[in-house]
Parts: C-alpha cells; structure tokens; sequence
C-alpha cells in the first residue's frame, strides 16, 4: 500500500518543540491528542485510513504548517514505514510516535462474525508493533518515546471478547518493547483507557459516566512531556463509575 501525503507543505520546519506520529487520528482519541499537541506547539503527523476523513480533520483542524496528514493502513508494513519515513522527512526528526489505531468489533466469539476479525487482530495487535519496528530507529537518535495506546479491557478479562485480546496483547507487547528500548535510550509508556465517549463505539450505546477523549489525551501529553531519564511505563484512566 502507498502512503500520500494530503498537506501541500513539505518544507521542515526548525520551530521549537517535538514531532509526534499519530496513527488513527481522525477523531476519538487520537484526534484529541493531536489537537493538544499542536495546541502546546508541536509539530503532529496523523495517519488515517479514510482519505476524505483525514482531510475533514485537517482542514478543521487548521496549523498546516506544524500538521502532516498521511493515508495508512496501520496493520499495513509499507504504509506504515511510509508514513513514518515522511515524518521525518517533512519535519525533520521523530520524537515520539503513539500507536493509536485500533477499533473494536462489537461481537463476541460464539456469537459473532468471524469475518470482521482479522482486521481487528491485525490494526489492534500488528499495528503497533509495525509502528514500533519503523520509528524505534529514529527514536533512538532522539531519545525519543514510544506510546501505546491500550484498554482496561487489556487489564480486566470479560467473557469471549476477542477485543479484550487484543488489547492483552498490547499490554504485553508494551512491557517487551520497554525491555528492548530502554537500553537503547528511549521510553515506551502503555495508556489504558476505560470507556470514553468516541465514535469506537459504534452505536453500541456509551455509558452515562464514560470519559470525554480530553482527559486520555491529556495522559498521552503528560507522558512525552517526562523529562530525560524518567520512563512512565503505565497509566490507566477509568472513569468514576466504571467498576471494572
């Protein structure tokens, strides 16, 4: 799969403050965290699947100068190298990629439709570690970090949810990357949503209490804002309210 660029600008920029990659960063969560990075004048590349919708999110989102917009599949190696290749390229360094990408089937094993799987397994599981093999060079030049994206439901098991799964992969995932990347310089930080109000939900109905996608962004945020030295391996955000 080929990545494309969807901003006109491709001068780098030398302006203060760090690059992040973004993948999936066309609404929820990692839309947040894109606008509050550029809001804190870094420099943001976001990925997305959706050509139309990532152009939406730029051109509502304004600051095209410190704002790259790449087509990428997350679960796809080319795009994914691609668009971390660009990155650098456009504005000259990485210093953080976060592993965003990932959606949720809505049915359950035994109940469900087995063809809607492999995407899943593939964005939610492949996906970072993609990420994580093609930016982990260029983080180490930086001292830069590495963050993944996860769910309490990678912390607390619920009956035949291969989503859940998923995300136990990525909290595992999480901890060998850490072991891999702290003797090389660079940090790795695992985020555990609980439920939050974004469109991951799909019309499966979000509970009264559930977080707005700010507060997780703002963890995203906190954890690349650590100074040189200090690695914030784990955050997990649950809404008051939410027992599990």
């Amino acid at each position: 799969m080929t990545t494309t660029t969807t901003t006109a600008t491709t001068t780098a920029t030398t302006a203060t403050g760090k690059t992040v990659l973004i993948t999936g960063a066309t609404s929820g969560i990692g839309a947040h965290t894109a606008r509050l990075l550029l809001d804190r004048g870094h420099r943001v590349a976001v990925t997305g699947r959706d050509e139309s919708r990532l152009k939406t999110f730029l051109d509502e989102t304004g600051h095209p100068d410190r704002l790259l917009g790449l087509v990428a599949d997350a679960a796809d190696w080319q795009a994914t190298e691609s668009a971390v290749t660009r990155t650098v390229a456009h504005f000259g360094a990485l210093d953080a990629a976060v592993a965003n990408a990932g959606f949720m089937t809505g049915d359950a094993i035994g109940a469900g439709d087995p063809t809607r799987w492999p995407s899943m397994v593939l964005t939610n599981v492949l996906g970072p570690a993609l990420l994580a093999h093609a930016a982990l060079p260029h983080l180490e030049a930086t001292g830069g970090r590495l963050v993944l994206i996860g769910s309490v439901a990678g912390l607390k098991n619920s009956p035949a949810n291969l989503y859940s799964a998923t995300k136990w992969a990525t909290t595992g995932l999480a901890e060998n990357l850490r072991l891999h990347a702290t003797t090389r310089g660079i940090g790795v930080t695992l985020v555990n949503p609980g439920m939050t109000d974004t469109p991951f939900w799909q019309g499966a109905g979000v509970p009264p209490f559930a977080l707005s996608p700010r507060p997780v962004a703002e963890a995203v945020c906190f954890a690349l804002d650590q100074p040189t030295g200090v690695d914030l391996n784990t955050l997990t955000i649950r809404p008051v309210g939410q027992p599990a």
